[in-house]
C-alpha cells in the first residue's frame, strides 16, 4: 500500500543533473535536427511513410542525447544525422529507380475505372467500399459513378479524375 502512496519529492523536483546541462543537450540537438532535415528534406508537402518513420527514429535518438543516456550529444547526433542520411539515400535510389525503386516509391493502384469499382485492387490495398467513398467525399465526390479514374497514389492520398459531363 506504501508504493501506492507514497511520493518521493526529491526525485520529482530536483532535477538529477544539470538543468544548464540539460538546456545545452536540448539546444544543440535542435539545431542538429534543424539544419539536418533542412538541408536533406526538400519534400512536396506530404508526408510519407519512410518521413512518418524517420520522426519517429528521430525523436527516439534525440530524446536519448537531450535527456544524457548517451555519454555526449555527439553520439545522439551522429544517430540522428544516419538516421537523415539513409532516408535520404532511399529517396534518392526511389527517384532514380536504382535497385529498389519500386518499393521505395511504388506505382499508383488504380482503384475506379469509368465509374466502376475495382475490388480485386481495393482488396490488395485493404480499402473497403466504405472508406474510399469517404475519401472521395474529401474531394468533394459524391458520387464514384462519376470518376473517371482514381488512384491510391505513392504518398497515401488519392487523385480524382472526373467524367467530362456531357
Amino acid at each position: 500500500m506504501d508504493k501506492i502512496f507514497a511520493l518521493d519529492w526529491q526525485a520529482m523536483l530536483i532535477p538529477s543533473q544539470s538543468l544548464l546541462e540539460v538546456f545545452i543537450r536540448g539546444t544543440v540537438t535542435y539545431w542538429i535536427i534543424y539544419l539536418c532535415l533542412r538541408i536533406f528534406r526538400r519534400g512536396t508537402g506530404q508526408l510519407s511513410i519512410s518521413d512518418l518513420l524517420l520522426i519517429t527514429m528521430i525523436s527516439d535518438a534525440a530524446q536519448n542525447a537531450m535527456a544524457g543516456t548517451y555519454n555526449s550529444i555527439s553520439e545522439g547526433a551522429v544517430l540522428i544525422v544516419t538516421l537523415i542520411f539513409w532516408d535520404y539515400a532511399i529517396d534518392y535510389i526511389g527517384y532514380k529507380k536504382i535497385l529498389f525503386g519500386n518499393i521505395a516509391k511504388p506505382d499508383p493502384i488504380l482503384l475506379i475505372r469509368n465509374g466502376k469499382l475495382l475490388h480485386a485492387n481495393m482488396e490488395k490495398q485493404l480499402i473497403d467500399e466504405d472508406e474510399l467513398i469517404g475519401l472521395l467525399r474529401e474531394k468533394e465526390v459524391d458520387d464514384y459513378r462519376k470518376v473517371k479514374t482514381c488512384y491510391l497514389e505513392a504518398t497515401g492520398n488519392i487523385s480524382v479524375i472526373l467524367k467530362e459531363k456531357s
